[in-house]
């Protein structure tokens, strides 16, 4: 499969200034793709543009990397309908190594430069900026533009010369990147289409050269009809402190048999026949839920690493399935740990529940344990037992955790 056939079977492709996406296939190209630092944490919208960047490395083109340390100083406009706080210079060089320290660990096993543009603007004068950039931007051009038309429209709630100039910058560093590395492709999001004619226009105006852009749609839960990304509530995070691994690899799991094969070919690298056999199976057998299983194990193995994902994995069969609470690790225990409420050994199982928080009162307890709704280490509780065995694990119904170690 050739590269531009595999980028519109995977669904990566929303709008492109190339005439004929065929053109990706006659040479090697060297391109950029910038990654906000507005977070501490890239979310799975950010690992979608990732994911992109991976299929162009597979296929043997030069990535340029693009933290933007500067630009995130000013905040993007694009896809927000008021302006967002500006962060101090502190705060955006921690989510700038933050950011890199994700990028480099998704991307590990290729070649790719990683750049931040604050090591150009740092040292440019505003005079200078306005001179030899701003000149080539025409105002009648730029304020067409859909998201700027839709704040400085009527009802639009307006917008200041500091986001109105983020176009500008972020024209500037394809046009740098283009004279420093020969880049000529721009990879993005739908909603930096407007800021990604900036760079083109910029390098026409200043080389007569010709420069293009491919954005890729926002990734959109076919379930709830809202986009993942970091400004929606409960974000998937990819730092482990702000989205456990257990909860990651839950989220895959559950995924809607609606939407989990367009997820496999976003969000894996598996190929054409592997996730047609995968839709296949699913098909036939929805309640066994495979694709889930396989795109789960997939992305949470790139983004943390094959050893959590089958310690998580554990984790889960301990809590849904046969496997024994003894059998897991330490670190296996302390995933666990994290994830549900744990007491110490030596307490009743009434009083445990009410540590937990799995029951209300004594009298609530007792009447769990009465009805048969409570289990330690898979057997029914039939009396207010002490546990001194650890770890072990307490379970209401169906759901409902306490670890004792």
């Amino acid at each position: 499969m050739t590269l531009s056939e595999e980028l519109r079977w995977r669904g990566f492709i929303n709008q492109t200034t190339l005439e004929n996406l065929t053109e990706l296939d006659t040479k090697e190209w060297t391109f950029y793709h910038g990654f906000d630092a507005s977070s501490d944490s890239q979310t799975i919208g950010n690992l979608a543009a990732m994911m992109l960047d991976l299929v162009f490395l597979r296929h043997g083109h030069k990535a340029i990397l693009l933290a933007g340390g500067a630009t995130s100083l000013i905040g993007d406009p694009g896809g927000k309908d008021e302006e967002r706080p500006l962060q101090s210079e502190e705060t955006i060089r921690y989510n700038v190594a933050q950011a890199e320290k994700q990028l480099r660990h998704i991307m590990r096993g290729h070649d790719f430069t990683m750049v931040n543009n604050i090591d150009w603007y740092q040292s440019m004068n505003v005079i200078a900026f306005l001179r030899d950039i701003g000149k080539h931007f025409g105002m009648s051009t730029l304020v067409q533009r859909d998201y700027i038309q839709k704040r400085i429209g009527e009802g639009g709630g307006g917008m200041s010369f500091t986001e109105f100039s983020y176009t500008l910058l972020q024209g500037y560093d394809f046009l740098h990147l283009f004279n420093k590395y020969g880049c000529t492709l721009q990879l993005a999001g739908a909603d930096q289409w407007g800021n990604s004619l900036s760079g083109i226009e910029l390098i026409r105006k200043t080389h007569a050269q010709q420069a293009h852009v491919i954005t890729l749609p926002l990734v959109i839960n076919k379930a709830t009809g809202k986009k993942f990304g970091k400004s929606e509530a409960g974000a998937i995070w990819l730092d482990e402190v702000k989205t456990s691994v257990y909860k990651f690899y839950q989220f895959w799991l559950n995924i809607d048999d609606e939407g989990v094969i367009d997820y496999l070919k976003i969000y894996t690298l598996l190929s054409k026949a592997d996730i047609d056999a995968l839709e296949v199976k699913t098909q036939a057998a929805p309640q066994k839920r495979a694709a889930q299983k396989t795109l789960a194990y997939e992305v949470t193995k790139l983004v943390h690493s094959e050893e959590r994902v089958n310690n998580v994995m554990k984790v889960t069969e301990v809590l849904f399935g046969n496997q024994p609470v003894a059998s897991l690790s330490k670190q296996e225990l302390t995933d666990l740990a994290a994830e549900i409420p744990t007491t110490h050994s030596g307490e009743s199982v009434v009083k445990t529940l009410l540590m937990a928080g799995l029951a209300g009162s004594m009298s609530e307890a007792g009447r769990l344990i009465k009805n048969g709704g409570i289990s330690l280490n898979g057997q029914k509780v039939t009396n207010d037992e002490v546990i001194n065995t650890t770890p072990s694990l307490l379970k209401k119904g169906k759901n409902s955790f306490c670890l004792i170690r």
